[in-house]
């Protein structure tokens, strides 16, 4: 696979609180079912959400969809600091390749509050413009170059904030199945989100992309895949919304995501930045008992284990 130089920053992420892989362990609230999808499921409180991730013993979270955490960078890191988390940044949708639409203002506003947050990462996804990611349409050679153009903007403008801008490739986005992913690696510069669930999914094995190329990967969202109902995704059978309600997502350890040759690529070429426990899920209504925070705990005990061999 031929891969190009990236333009985010090498560093290690400037607010961890350590450069040990195990202290570079963040939550998602999706794992908690809070997503920005309308009428994805039953959505969490913030302060349910904040106090599980750290009672599972997680270090930071991404920030979640717009309305989750407070929109006033102060106000959202003094949240945040009362549950003793680091704001990681997050998930952010764009139109990348549509004719007339400049991304780049929508981005520098949020790289404000980024500063403000201390927020390290912004992990870019390109979205289609539609609701949900269930059908998705197909770019030309002109919708190419657009994409391929801003994705290169706005990394260069992220990194000149001291801000990672990574690619998230994601089912039902611009940028899904392997000829994409590989059509970015080898036409832009932009750093990649590994998403070992949406590579899966797509048709990419997340393994063989780590070992092909670790230093086009800035962050990490950490997922297990129940690989029989990604390929009924795949084939149509399911749309993805339907095959997340029915459990795609696993626990670390649980599905068929090889997760120890991830971490060991990943490791061998000294990556520094987060890893990010995710497990997409969808709730019909407030849990009773435990709830998601059972897999959450879950998926960090079997990624700790893993990092701590690979150490």
């Amino acid at each position: 696979m031929t891969t190009s130089p990236t333009n985010s920053p090498t560093t290690s992420p400037t607010n961890s609180p350590s450069n040990s892989p195990l202290n570079r362990i963040a939550g998602a609230p999706i794992s908690w079912g809070v997503c920005e999808v309308p009428g994805w499921g039953y959505q969490l409180t913030p302060e349910r959400v904040l106090n599980e991730m750290r009672e599972v013993g997680l270090a930071a979270t991404e920030i979640g969809p717009e309305g989750f955490l407070p929109g006033e960078p102060d106000v959202m890191a003094r949240v945040l600091a009362h549950h003793d988390l680091h704001a990681v940044g997050g998930f952010t949708p764009l139109l990348l390749h549509v004719p007339g639409h400049d991304p780049l203002p929508e981005v520098e506003q949020l790289l404000e509050s980024y500063a403000a947050s201390k927020a390290e990462v912004l992990v870019l996804s390109a979205v289609t413009g539609q609701d949900g990611y269930d059908s998705r349409p197909e770019l030309d050679a002109d919708g190419w170059k657009l994409l391929l153009s801003n994705l290169d903007r706005l990394a260069s403008l992220a990194a000149e904030r001291g801000v990672r801008a990574v690619l998230h490739p994601h089912v039902g986005t611009m940028i899904e199945n392997g000829d994409e992913v590989r059509r970015v690696l080898e036409h832009s510069a932009v750093s990649l989100c590994l998403d070992t669930g949406h590579l899966l999914i797509g048709g990419t094995d997340p393994a063989e992309l780590t070992r092909q190329a670790p230093e086009r990967i800035a962050h990490t969202h950490m997922k297990d895949v129940d690989a029989s109902l990604a390929a009924k995704v795949r084939s149509g059978q399911l749309s993805y919304t339907e095959a997340v309600r029915k459990g795609m997502y696993r626990p670390l350890g649980a599905g068929d995501v090889d997760v120890q040759a991830i971490v060991t690529h990943l490791g061998a070429r000294g990556y520094d930045g987060w890893y990010v426990l995710e497990q997409d899920t969808i709730l019909t209504e407030e849990p009773k008992e435990k709830g998601p925070v059972e897999d959450v705990w879950a998926s960090a005990e079997h990624l700790r284990t893993v990092l701590r061999g690979v150490a």
